[in-house]
């Protein structure tokens, strides 16, 4: 330890004891000069009061100046995040009160990372400080001299910009941090793959936008740039203040759907390519409002994700679509999984004990996972489903050809099925690539001892496509549409239909 740790060591002992040290010495002085006041002259009593009086006086000098000190230097801590030494929150707020004239344009930039939590869940909070450290440092590069830079906490950080243009130079400084965040991080022998999500908001100095408010703008529009994809900038706009209303509007009713009992649940048969006969059944969500109203799942669905109600809704999907399932032993069920509940670390218990309660064979379940539900989160993703595997229901991944998904991904996420989306298998009719890529995927599938379903085929030159092309199952409205569960039982063992009919 250097002397200046001492001296900070020493400091606050220093501001209590260095008082009631010199208080009492003085006033032991006087109390002895009261006890032999007789035998001491005018002239002494004179020199010890002046002594005391200075030694007060330089007591009162130092311990002013020292304490002036340590209060600057709290000041400055409690405007400095103590990780990156960056200023935070607080200093944001009073450098844009503090920096902006009256009519000055004012742009804040809020900035999240893409793939922070992968950091921490692969390599560890030490190495996740470490990237968080080694990220402040490129942002001061990059703002020298144009902008002030700020972490907020966690991963976020946050950039202003006062003056003339300030939002078009804010916006060219968030460019360049994201062209330098695409490039890989070198930290000791790792090489750490992030991106940011940027938003972007700004005052023109006479509008009565505050820090705070602009901050909130920010965030609004970063988590727009982050359902646009990612890596990349946005603007605040009024729009997003109004869908967000929409949302929370949305997501009231949602609770009180719940609550009252207005979903349903249709089933939508799979057939085997073969026979044409009845195979499963996937469980699909209805809300029917009180008012007549239907709503698409690709509509509320996404709401109830961002809210978490998801994960309500989809445990009375499971519960509900296992008792109805029960009167149907001869086919399997499969039931939807969201990225939220994938993400849910109490999921594989809820479903366990859904299991239990309802009797339902775990080995006649099946859920479907998008690509999406991995790629967020794989870590996560990949021991929930092991748990869930041990239970002895199967995965499926659903979707396929639509995202990210490679020979790789297929290994190492072991899934029993795969279910080629109806895009590709619409593709296939006409285009010799996307049928190239449905083959290859099928063929990749039986290497790795996976069935595979086709989605979505409405016509009879689709099913001899893809009954050709290998498929097990055919799923469309060429064999059947989605039905309410006591209308399940009737088509059950014998060979489907065939119909030319088409939804709108």
């Amino acid at each position: 330890m250097n002397a200046r740790d001492n001296t900070s060591a020493l400091g606050p002992r220093v501001l209590v004891f260095a008082p009631l040290i010199i208080l009492s010495t003085i006033f032991g002085m006087f109390a002895g000069l009261l006890l032999v006041g007789a035998q001491i002259d005018h002239i002494a009593t004179t020199w010890i009061a002046a002594i005391c009086i200075v030694i007060y006086a330089a007591a009162v000098l130092a311990l002013g100046r020292f304490g002036l000190t340590h209060v600057i230097r709290l000041e400055d801590l409690s405007r400095t995040d103590s990780l990156s030494a960056l200023p935070n929150r607080r200093a944001l707020h009073e450098d844009a009160v503090r920096l902006a004239k009256p009519g000055e344009e004012v742009a804040v930039a809020l900035i999240d990372l893409d793939g922070f939590k992968l950091v921490n869940d692969h390599y560890g909070h030490v190495v996740g400080d470490q990237v968080l450290i080694e990220v402040s440092h490129i942002l001061q590069e990059i703002c020298m001299g144009e902008a002030r830079c700020y972490r907020l906490g966690g991963d976020e950080f946050a950039v202003l910009k006062v003056g003339p243009v300030a939002g078009t130079i804010l916006e060219g400084i968030c460019r360049t941090l994201i062209e330098r965040l695409g490039a890989p991080i070198p930290l000791e022998d790792r090489r750490i793959l992030l991106g940011a999500s940027v938003g972007l908001s700004r005052s023109t100095g006479r509008d009565g936008l505050g820090s705070s408010e602009l901050l909130r703008r920010s965030d609004v529009a970063m988590y727009a740039s982050k359902r646009g994809g990612k890596m990349r900038c946005t603007w605040f706009s009024d729009d997003f203040d109004r869908s967000r209303e929409a949302t929370q509007k949305l997501d009231e009713e949602l609770r009180g759907a719940l609550a009252k009992g207005e979903f349903t649940i249709a089933y939508q048969p799979l057939v085997d390519a073969r026979s044409s006969e009845v195979v499963a059944v996937e469980s699909l969500l209805r809300w029917d409002r009180a008012d007549g109203k239907k709503i698409g799942p690709n509509i509320f669905i996404p709401v109830a994700e961002e809210s978490g109600l998801i994960n309500g809704i989809g445990l009375w999907v499971m519960e509900r679509s296992c008792r109805d399932a029960l009167a149907w032993p001869t086919i399997k069920l499969s039931v939807n999984i969201s990225a939220a509940q994938l993400r849910n670390p109490e999921f594989p218990f809820q479903l366990g004990q859904i299991l239990e309660e309802t009797g339902f064979p775990p080995e006649r379940l099946e859920l479907e996972i998008t690509e999406t539900c991995l790629v967020i989160d794989p870590v996560v993703a990949e021991r929930c489903l092991n748990v869930i595997r041990d239970f002895g229901v199967s995965i499926s991944l659903d979707d396929f050809g639509t995202g990210y998904a490679s020979i790789g991904f297929l290994r190492q996420f072991r899934f029993e099925k795969l279910k080629i989306d109806r895009s590709l298998v619409t593709d296939a009719q006409s285009d010799e690539g996307s049928r190239a890529m449905m083959l290859s995927s099928i063929s990749v599938a039986r290497a790795m001892n996976m069935d595979v379903t086709a989605e979505g085929v409405e016509t009879e030159e689709q099913a001899d496509l893809v009954r050709a092309a290998g498929c097990d199952q055919i799923q469309g409205w060429l064999y059947h549409k989605a039905m309410p569960a006591d209308q399940v039982a009737r088509h059950l063992g014998k060979p489907a239909k065939r119909t030319a009919t088409r939804a709108a």
